[in-house]
């Protein structure tokens, strides 16, 4: 893209009654960061164009993100124990010269396994880059070629999904959206702050300068080959427009396709 173009954003609206972000993740401990990775959200570009496991993720990889954190939403442990129904010892993950498991020594007959998700969280992400790929993946995103997942397959999305796109600068474009809480967490910060027009929402951003850096950036997704490599980013705090004040300037679009949870009061 060039110099003199406009950044193009992309906003995507993640909420879900689960959602789980993995970095650390081992056989019976599957962890979850505060906000989502960006191998999990190139992984859902991914899947929403079509592209295989093995495909190529140079382009979606380079694109910048940023993650703004509109309700944080609540830990959940979900516990679990293994055994094999045949009442035999549990295989280990070591294996033989032939490739086959070896048995647990000494024989271990239960495995307990722990996942962690994130419940009733709402995150803002931002992707820019070039305005072409930028439509591509809006597109895609409205109409996956695969189910599309928050983190793990289970963990479906609500509607809406895709925002559209915004120009701007990445930064910019999260402090101008509204806040994208459910309604009973705007309502009951309302009245607490007064209907307030603003709100300062906690983000994390790419940045070359930033004092953090996460292992996240997926190289490749290959069954038999993952791979990562890090990336730079800041913690800061936007302050983003709460919808609570009416803005003759944005009107409110009162006509969001169907969303499976509304019942539930999300």
């Amino acid at each position: 893209m060039s110099t003199a173009d406009p950044n193009t954003v992309l906003l995507l609206r993640l909420a879900a009654p689960l959602q789980s972000w993995g970095d650390r993740s081992t056989f019976n401990r599957r962890e979850t960061r505060p906000e989502p990775t960006k191998s999990g959200i190139v992984g859902l570009l991914a899947a929403a164009a079509g592209r295989s496991r093995n495909a190529a993720l140079d382009d979606l990889a380079s694109l910048a993100l940023g993650i703004r954190i509109d309700q944080p939403g609540t830990l959940l442990r979900d516990y679990h124990t293994v055994s094999d129904y045949r009442g035999q010892p549990l295989l280990s993950a070591a294996v033989t010269a032939k490739g086959r498991q070896k048995p647990t020594s000494p024989a271990k007959h239960t495995h307990i396994t722990q996942r962690f998700y994130l419940q009733d969280a709402i995150f803002l992400a931002a992707v820019e880059g070039p305005q072409g790929l930028i439509t591509t993946l809006e597109h895609a995103v409205s109409r996956p070629a695969f189910p599309l997942a928050l983190g793990r397959r289970s963990c479906a999305p609500t509607q809406p999904l895709s925002l559209g796109q915004r120009t701007g600068h990445l930064e910019d474009v999260l402090r101008a959206e509204p806040w994208q809480a459910a309604a009973p967490v705007r309502a009951r910060w309302g009245r607490q702050n007064g209907d307030a027009a603003h709100i300062d929402l906690p983000a994390t951003l790419d940045d070359p300068a930033g004092d953090e850096v996460r292992d996240d950036v997926p190289l490749s997704f290959a069954p038999q080959g993952r791979a990562f490599t890090t990336r730079r980013i800041q913690h800061t705090y936007l302050q983003a427009p709460t919808g609570l004040t009416p803005d003759p300037a944005r009107p409110r679009d009162t006509t969001g396709g169907h969303d499976p949870f509304a019942l539930l009061g999300w």
